[in-house]
C-alpha cells in the first residue's frame, strides 16, 4: 500500500467537492449537507448506507479531481433520495433476486436511473460512470424497469468494482456502522429532508432535470397501502380466468383430433386491455385528479407498459373523447359539471376493442350502471366527508355496485 493510500482523507478537499455540488445543484443542498462522512478505508470509492451516513476512501479523493468528485457527491445522495434500498429491498423479494451477482445488477440499474440526466450544467461527469446507453438501453426509465431489460455479461464485465453501498441494496456492508451506530438519521428526520429537497425542485422546476422532477411529483404522492391495494385489484382484474382471452384459428384445438373434418379453435391469450374513467366533476379537486394520472401510469406498468392497451375517459355529466394512452401528463382532463359516470361505461365499451377491464377514479357521486358491464370493473374512491349536491343539500349518493371491487382511495 502507498503512503497516499496511508493519508488522513482530505476533508478539506471533500467538501470543497461538496460545495461545489450544491452550488451546481442547488436543490440537493439539504441533502448533500444532511449526509453524514465516515473515513473508511474499506469502501473502494464512496458509498451510503439507509441511515445517511457517506462512507469515502481516502485514496479515492486523493487521486479525483474536485470537479469530479462534487459528481461523486450528486451521485451518492440521489440513490437516498430516491429510496433505492427500500425499493430494491420489494423488488429482491417480488422477484427473487438475491446474492452478490443480483446486488450488482440492482447497483447497475439504479446508476443508469441517476446517471442518464445527473450531470452537465456545472456538474461535470466522473470517470467510469455507468449509463444506460454503455448498456445500450434507453434513457429515462426507473431501476425497476432496467432490471428487467439487462443481464450481467461481456458488457458488465467492467462494472465489477461497482458498489455505492446498502443505501442502494438495503445489504448491510463489512464497513457500515448499523441501525446502532452514531450520527444516522433517524425514519422523521429522513423523510423531512426529501419533502424539503422535493419542495425546492416544485418550487423552482426551471432547474431541474425531468428525472428529479418526476422524482418530487412523486414524493408529494408517497406509497400508501391503498396503492398496494389498488393495484393489487388491478393485477387481478386484468388477469382473471376470461381477461385478455380470445379464440383463435392459429393454432387448432386439441379436442379438432376427436372430430375428424372439422377443426376447432383454441382459447389463446393476448395482452389485456384496459379502460380508465376518470371523474372530473366539480366536486374532484386538482390534487385528486393529479393522483389519478399517477395511477394512470401504475396502470400501465401493470400491463407490462404497453401503453397501447390503455385508454383513459374524462367523465362528468358528459364523457369525453377515449384517449389512448401516449404518455400519463399529456391527458387534457376536462370537465367540472356534474357527475354521471355512466356516460363513462358506455364510452369505455363504445371506444374501440372492448377493454378486458374498466377501472374508475371517482368520488363516488354518480349514478352507477343498472347492469354489469361485461369486463371486470375496479373502482378507487376518493374520500367524502359529506355528499356534494349544490341544489339538494341532503343527497345520499349510491353506493358503488356489488359487481364492482373497491377500492378507498387516501
Amino acid at each position: 500500500m502507498s503512503g497516499e493510500s496511508r493519508g488522513a482523507l482530505d476533508l478539506d478537499k471533500l467538501y470543497a467537492a461538496r460545495l461545489h455540488a450544491a452550488r451546481a445543484r442547488p436543490y440537493l443542498a439539504t441533502a448533500l449537507f444532511a449526509l453524514y462522512t465516515v473515513e473508511s478505508r474499506r469502501v473502494p470509492t464512496m458509498a451510503v448506507d439507509r441511515h445517511w451516513r457517506c462512507y469515502v476512501s481516502p485514496a479515492f479523493v486523493d487521486r479525483m479531481p474536485v470537479e469530479e468528485l462534487a459528481g461523486v457527491w450528486v451521485h451518492e445522495v440521489s440513490h437516498l433520495l430516491r429510496d433505492h434500498h427500500g425499493r430494491g429491498d420489494r423488488v429482491a423479494r417480488e422477484r427473487g433476486l438475491h446474492g452478490p451477482g443480483e446486488r450488482l445488477r440492482r447497483n447497475i440499474a439504479a446508476d443508469c436511473e441517476i446517471n442518464d440526466d445527473a450531470f452537465g450544467d456545472g456538474l461535470v461527469r466522473p470517470r467510469d460512470v455507468v449509463d444506460p446507453l454503455s448498456l445500450g438501453l434507453s434513457e429515462g426509465q426507473l431501476m425497476e424497469d432496467y432490471l428487467r431489460q439487462f443481464t450481467l455479461g461481456p458488457r458488465t464485465q467492467h462494472m465489477a468494482w461497482l458498489d455505492c453501498g446498502s443505501g442502494v441494496d438495503g445489504l448491510e456492508r463489512e464497513w457500515d456502522l448499523g441501525e446502532d451506530g452514531a450520527h444516522g438519521l433517524s425514519e422523521q428526520e429522513r423523510d423531512a429532508v426529501r419533502f424539503r429537497v422535493a419542495q425546492g425542485i416544485r418550487g423552482r422546476p426551471g432547474n431541474a432535470s425531468k428525472g428529479w422532477k418526476r422524482w418530487a411529483e412523486e414524493a408529494f404522492h408517497p406509497p400508501q397501502p391503498w396503492r398496494e391495494l389498488l393495484g393489487a385489484a388491478v393485477r387481478s382484474a386484468i388477469s382473471g380466468s376470461g381477461a385478455g382471452e380470445d379464440y383463435s384459428y392459429g393454432r387448432p384445438s386439441r379436442r379438432s383430433s376427436g372430430l375428424p373434418g372439422i377443426v376447432l379453435p383454441s382459447l389463446r391469450r393476448r395482452p389485456p386491455r384496459v379502460c380508465v374513467v376518470i371523474d372530473t366533476s366539480a366536486s374532484v379537486s386538482d390534487a385528486e385528479l393529479g393522483s389519478a394520472l399517477l395511477e394512470v401510469a401504475a396502470i400501465t406498468r401493470a400491463v407490462g407498459g404497453r401503453r397501447d392497451l390503455v385508454t383513459v375517459v374524462a367523465c362528468d355529466a358528459a364523457a369525453r373523447i377515449a384517449h389512448p394512452l401516449c404518455r400519463a401528463e399529456g391527458i387534457t382532463l376536462v370537465g367540472g359539471g356534474g357527475t354521471d359516470l355512466r356516460t363513462g361505461f358506455a364510452k369505455a365499451l363504445r371506444a374501440g376493442a372492448r377493454p378486458d377491464a374498466i377501472v374508475v377514479l371517482t368520488d363516488g357521486q354518480t349514478p352507477w350502471p343498472s347492469t354489469r358491464p361485461p369486463c371486470r370493473t375496479v373502482v378507487g374512491l376518493f374520500p367524502r366527508q359529506r355528499s356534494w349536491d349544490e341544489d339538494d343539500p341532503d343527497y345520499v349518493p349510491d353506493s358503488p355496485p356489488a359487481w364492482a371491487r373497491v377500492v378507498a382511495i387516501g
